[in-house]
């Protein structure tokens, strides 16, 4: 009678600790579930919930199979109406390539992210028109372009193949009239030329700028400022702390 009942405490107790290890293993593997684009779309940023799953943009999380083992080849998600949201091969529970998609068939973005250091992301808004282009590398964004709802350009950024420094900005009035502008031209001494311009195309001010020891740029030499009609030239002297060349 004792020894049954041993066996019958160790059966028990084994039985109890299944079923807790089965939980906290199940808790892992996520539920299928659909997905209603008002709770999902960001206005800002699109639909931004599967960035956590990229690499080569800090995503430090991995999905699972309904198995509860790390998700491998395609995958589908999709809205509570039964649309397709999201399509993408997966390595590791890791997003290497993707497309999400507005419930109206549109696309929202294309994803590639070959490698833990490439990231090419083009996001659009729900008419089709282009919204953002990025290209990350190591984390950051390389290179960056912003569009308008009308598909005019709204800001553009490249920058030094590592990350050290910007080789272009430029930014836009949603008229299409350029707004900003800085473009090195001398990359040994991190010198740009920059302008900012009126919304009715007249130059505002221009000079030349330099990258200084803190990672900001300043104004340096004479800067030329005028009236939007392109009149009444003023200058101001400006003395910035130069960057030493490495």
């Amino acid at each position: 009678m004792i020894l049954c009942r041993k066996y019958s405490f160790l059966f028990l107790f084994s039985l109890i600790t299944g079923i807790g290890f089965a939980q906290r293993f199940s808790d892992q593997v996520p539920q299928i579930r659909r997905y209603n684009q008002m709770d999902i779309v960001d206005s800002l940023d699109g639909i931004k919930m599967y960035n956590k799953l990229l690499e080569a943009i800090g995503g430090d999380s991995i999905t699972y199979n309904k198995a509860g083992y790390n998700l491998q080849g395609w995958n589908e998600d999709y809205y509570l109406s039964g649309k397709l949201l999201h399509r993408g091969y997966y390595i590791d529970g890791k997003a290497i390539v993707f497309k999400n998609f507005f419930e109206n068939g549109q696309c929202e973005r294309t994803v590639i992210n070959p490698d833990p250091l490439h990231c090419n992301i083009d996001i659009y808004f729900e008419d089709g028109k282009q919204r953002r282009q990025v290209n990350y590398y190591n984390g950051q964004p390389q290179k960056r372009y912003d569009f308008y709802v009308n598909g005019l350009p709204k800001y553009a950024e490249e920058n030094e193949k590592e990350m050290k420094y910007l080789t272009l900005k430029k930014s836009w009035y949603s008229n299409g009239q350029m707004q900003n502008i800085m473009e090195l031209t001398d990359p040994k001494s991190k010198k740009y030329t920059a302008k900012t311009f009126y919304t009715n195309g007249q130059v505002k001010e221009e000079g030349n700028m330099v990258l200084q020891a803190d990672g900001t740029y300043a104004k340096d030499g004479t800067w030329y400022s005028y009236d939007n009609n392109g009149k009444n030239k003023k200058t101001e002297k400006h003395n910035a702390a130069k960057l030493t060349a490495n």
